[in-house]
């Protein structure tokens, strides 16, 4: 069993990053520039956009958040991200989801500037996604995908099952799989026996958010396995979907969660910002 250390390939992505930037400014005086929306007090949000400041911070990027509070309005939002749109020192826009009930998240991310939209939510980049041409693609699935890459594993052919069927993960996890040429399998919450599926998958890639949902009797030997759930337990620890200790011992490779998929995440964030930037400056000239 080896690892699939992303604590690891994100530091390494990080450097590339900060030098890439580096020459950025030094041949066209442009900063790569990021503008969060967090709207209302959730810890974990609150967290994660923290975590994405210190790294914009490490990297060189100029980065703002706008923190909105939870009661505020649709039009409000609406006109932040117009803003930021017609901001020519903003090069990438994120909006922290989950969102409050009352606000209309399909609309928001519909708002976004496609040239801006590094989290890879507007149609658009989901429509060039689906059809293997170049665009934003979702960070959790492409920082997997960069996993895949870096410890050298062939995709072609390989029978994978995703678990999880969301527009973040599952669904454009799927389609980076197809466009690599594996055979996809999607299951979700209404799939009858999970198990059957599982059992036959050389890869299984789980983000549900139910802790151990994948056991040691669901994996076939030497199984590749990607956790990209995350949950707390009562004791406060956190863990992923997949039953780490007893799945480990039958699979060729494994992420570890957290230290897996998590730090990929936002490396991949910082990527498609330093991507943005550089198509921003090269429309300049």
């Amino acid at each position: 069993m080896q690892l699939l250390d992303g604590k690891k390939l994100s530091k390494k992505i990080e450097l590339q990053v900060t030098d890439k930037v580096k020459m950025l400014k030094e041949k066209c005086g442009c900063t790569p520039g990021l503008a969060v929306i967090l709207v209302g007090q959730d810890p974990a949000s609150a967290a994660y956009v923290n975590m994405k400041k210190k790294a914009c911070d490490r990297v060189g990027f100029y980065s703002i958040t706008h923190d909105m509070p939870e009661n505020i309005s649709q039009e409000a939002i609406e006109r932040t991200i117009i803003g930021m749109n017609n901001d020519s020192s903003i090069d990438g826009i994120l909006i922290q989801l989950p969102l409050p009930k009352h606000i209309d998240t399909t609309k928001l991310l519909e708002l976004v500037d496609p040239a801006k939209d590094v989290d890879g939510f507007h149609p658009f980049n989901v429509g060039r996604l689906v059809t293997n041409l170049d665009g934003f693609v979702p960070c959790t699935p492409l920082g997997v995908m960069e996993l895949f890459k870096e410890y050298d594993i062939n995709l072609k052919g390989k029978n994978c099952v995703v678990v999880g069927a969301s527009n973040i993960v599952g669904k454009p996890m799927a389609s980076l799989l197809l466009n690599q040429d594996a055979t996809v399998e999607i299951c979700h919450i209404f799939t009858d026996d999970l198990k059957k599926h599982t059992l036959n998958a050389d890869i299984i890639l789980v983000g549900v958010g139910v802790i151990n949902l994948i056991t040691q009797d669901m994996v076939k030997d030497d199984a590749i396995i990607i956790d990209i759930g995350v949950s707390r337990t009562k004791e406060g620890k956190l863990v992923g979907d997949v039953d780490f200790e007893n799945v480990s011992k039958k699979s060729s490779y494994i992420t570890p969660s957290p230290g897996g998929v998590g730090p990929m995440t936002i490396a991949m964030l910082l990527s498609n910002t330093l991507k943005a930037a550089q198509l921003n400056a090269k429309e300049k000239k």
